[in-house]
């Protein structure tokens, strides 16, 4: 992604009546922050800054407290611009982009002497090389550029440098004896970086040494932020994903895990800026950390058991250069091991901290944010219909589309049922890369094995007084356990052809603690909203289409499943009796205001339903998950190359083909043709020499001798004009004319 250049404008704020006065003939700028930026965490820095009023951090958090709402949250973003906050205005890196909702105003930069001339009109200009590398060079020029303007400066500057702990990575500990005291921001002139992130800490010592020159005109920061969390996850970002898509039974941890990593929300790490630019420190390096010190296996402990499938496995650090989605940088950051305490934070900053505890203790706030900050929201669709209306074929086809959970009864029972039983099955130790999570786990099933066994008992009583059906409160809980499981809870689910009747539907997405009266009286039931469905399709057609549907079925489809003729007969007659009366599973979801989508398969004369799909998927909308991986693109690209050349190759046959057809064709009707053009021609001249014959009889009897004797006169006498000489003797001797 290319980088962004983007500005912060503010107005003067007139503290005593907390307003801001711009005259409409004079628009000077009295207070421009750059910023150069190209990352999602950093777009979340510049909305949250886009909303903090100026000088709002010289006062105290009671005080703001008190004007707010006490839901409000602080990761929330205003849409509406308030007064006296900063205006952005800046370029983007691509023209044809849109622009973001906190900016102002868009310019346009083509060299760095326009980016300077941009830069002399701030009062405040950070940069961020946290996630970038190539943001450094830039960043040190505009800094030095910006140092050799002083003396032309018309208002003091402020530059500011967002940095990375990763210049502290090699440093010597504080007490060699006790690893456990941390680094602290007075220890930053003994910090030593790591050999990967020597540009960093070199851009850092020539910040400072730029701020020293003339303080009163030219002053420069240096943050060194933790490692960034809550705006996508920033490095971690690879474990939520892992764990959000749910394809393995365990998270890797990268070696022990017993690394201890700095980390600071995004939005916390703005409050530091914000509060930078209200105070002007004496303190010129600045360690941005929250409190908590958190190992690499607790933070990637705390993921998997909140997005994930909550066990976590170490491996090798060498196989984490096997993952296409983890770089030199990533993996540097992943395994330093720094403990890091910012004093100075505590004592000198007002900020209004968003997770000052850290990550694991904020763990539900984070997840939230992840999956709103891109777009991971569970899709979840229930489908009802008779038997025989294509409800599995659909279902099958939306979760192919969308990366679906298809829930099947009989495969939850089954799936459950054979858990149960893997539960008190005699367990092998577990390896030693499962570490201590396998032993918690070992542990927590230990005391389980027992309730797990009367369970079994109760399960499989159940199945053998109802020939081998497991009774409703059974199903329900099993169904309600799969929606719960944390493949569901990410990606969604489609729920095929359950619940069956209102009083599944009840026990099934209720609150297990509703009270009844409060029900009864407020007539909308409490639902968990964890697990109930967004959408509701009920797939409808009359008894004659679904019977002449199963009856066209190969035997091949139909046999040993519940489309028997007695069996679907039975099956269809149980569903029209569960959906004639008032009490019906679409009644429950109307009660709830999800009112159903009513599709009349019959109506769309399409076996393989297709166009039932499309007509699902348009009132549904686009996918909610990461899209193709880019070994899956490549897969369907290979295939869709593989099958243009094979339909290629087909039409190639198929119109050599034709041509060869048409051109026997030709050859076999051109001979046809002169066949018959022989024929007619034969025809015609046996007609003219029949026709001919009278003629030739009469010529031959009247006309041919009086001929021959004018012939032999006209040889004899030799006339002048042999033609009229002859003609007159025709004339006279014509045994015709007296």
């Amino acid at each position: 992604m290319g980088s962004c250049v983007l500005s912060y404008v503010t107005y003067n704020r007139i503290r005593a009546s907390q307003t801001v006065l711009v005259s409409s003939q004079d628009h000077e700028k009295l207070c421009r922050v750059q910023y150069i930026f190209a990352y999602k965490c950093v777009s979340c820095i510049l909305q949250y800054l886009s909303r903090c009023v100026i000088g709002a951090s010289l006062e105290s958090i009671e005080e703001e407290e008190e004007e707010e709402d006490e839901n409000n949250s602080a990761a929330e973003v205003s849409s509406r611009p308030k007064e006296g906050v900063y205006q952005i205005v800046g370029t983007l890196s691509k023209a044809e982009s849109a622009k973001p909702r906190f900016a102002e105003e868009i310019y346009a930069v083509s060299s760095r002497k326009e980016l300077l001339r941009h830069l002399l009109e701030c009062e405040i200009v950070l940069y961020n090389i946290t996630e970038d590398a190539n943001q450094i060079e830039e960043a040190t020029w505009a800094a030095s550029a910006l140092h050799m303007e002083i003396e032309h400066f018309a208002t003091p500057k402020l530059f500011i440098l967002i940095s990375t702990i990763m210049s502290w990575a090699k440093s010597k500990l504080p007490d060699p004896e006790d690893p456990e005291i941390p680094f602290t921001d007075e220890d930053y002139r003994r910090r030593k970086s790591h050999p990967n992130f020597m540009e960093h800490i070199n851009a850092e010592k020539l910040i400072l040494k730029l701020g020293k020159t003339n303080k009163h005109k030219f002053s420069t920061y240096v943050v060194a932020s933790g490692h960034q969390y809550g705006a996508g996850e920033g490095v971690l970002h690879y474990f939520f994903k892992i764990g959000w898509l749910s394809e393995t039974p365990t998270i890797p941890v990268f070696g022990d895990g017993n690394n201890f990593i700095p980390t600071i929300h995004v939005l916390d790490l703005a409050a530091v800026l914000q509060n930078i630019a209200d105070h002007r420190p004496r303190s010129h390096y600045i360690l941005a950390v929250d409190v908590s010190m958190h190992t690499l296996q607790e933070l990637i402990k705390c993921i998997s058991k909140n997005v994930g499938p909550g066990k976590i496995e170490k491996i090798p650090k060498e196989n984490a250069f096997l993952s296409k989605e983890l770089t030199q940088m990533h993996l540097d950051m992943l395994l330093v091991n720094l403990r890091m305490e910012s004093m100075f934070l505590k004592e000198t900053f007002n900020i209004k901290w968003v997770a000052q505890a850290g990550l694991v203790e904020n763990i539900e706030q984070i997840v939230k944010e992840y999956k709103q900050s891109r777009g991971l929201l569970p899709l979840k669709v229930c489908i009802h219909g008779p038997p025989g209306v294509g409800k599995s074929t659909i279902a099958e086809e939306l979760c192919k589309h969308y990366k679906l959970h298809h829930i099947k009864i009989n495969d939850v029972i089954s799936e459950t049922i054979a858990n149960l039983e893997n539960i008190v099955a005699p367990k092998e130790l577990y390896s030693d890369s499962v570490g201590e999570e396998g032993e918690d786990d070992e542990e927590e099933e230990g005391k389980n094995v027992e309730a797990t066994h009367e369970l079994l008992a109760r399960i499989k009583e159940s199945m053998e007084q109802n020939a081998g059906h497991l009774d409703d409160q059974y199903v329900v809980k099993f169904v309600k356990d799969k929606l719960k499981s944390m493949p569901c809870r990410n990606q969604g689910y489609v729920l095929d052809g359950f619940p069956e009747t209102y009083d599944q539907a009840k026990d099934l997405f209720n609150l297990e603690s509703e009270d009844e009266e409060e029900e009864v009286k407020g007539k909308i039931p409490k639902c968990d909203i964890l697990i109930i469905p967004e959408f509701v399709i009920s797939l409808t057609a009359s008894d004659e289409f679904l019977i002449n549907r199963i009856i066209n079925l190969p035997e091949r489809i139909v046999a040993g499943t519940h489309y028997a003729q007695d069996q679907f007969l039975q099956s269809l007659n149980l569903f029209r009796e569960l959906n004639t009366e008032d009490k019906t599973v679409l009644n429950y979801f109307d009660e709830l205001e999800i009112h159903p989508q009513f599709i009349d398969v019959a109506k769309f004369e399409d076996p393989e339903n297709r166009f039932i799909v499309k007509e699902i998927i348009k009132e549904t909308g686009e996918p909610r998950n990461y899209g193709l991986t880019d070994a899956e693109k490549e897969n369907l690209e290979r295939k869709a190359a593989e099958e243009r050349l094979v339909k290629e190759a087909q039409e190639k046959a198929e119109r050599e083909r034709k041509e060869a057809e048409e051109r026997a064709e030709r050859m076999a009707n051109w001979e046809e043709w002169n066949k018959h053009l022989e024929e007619v021609k034969r025809q015609e001249q046996e007609l003219l020499e029949a026709q001919s014959i009278p003629l030739r009889n009469y010529l031959m009897k009247n006309v041919m001798p009086t001929l021959m004797q004018g012939i032999n006169e006209c040889c004899k006498i030799r006339p002048d004009d042999p033609v009229d000489f002859l003609a007159e003797y025709l004339f006279k001797n014509s045994p015709d004319i007296e």
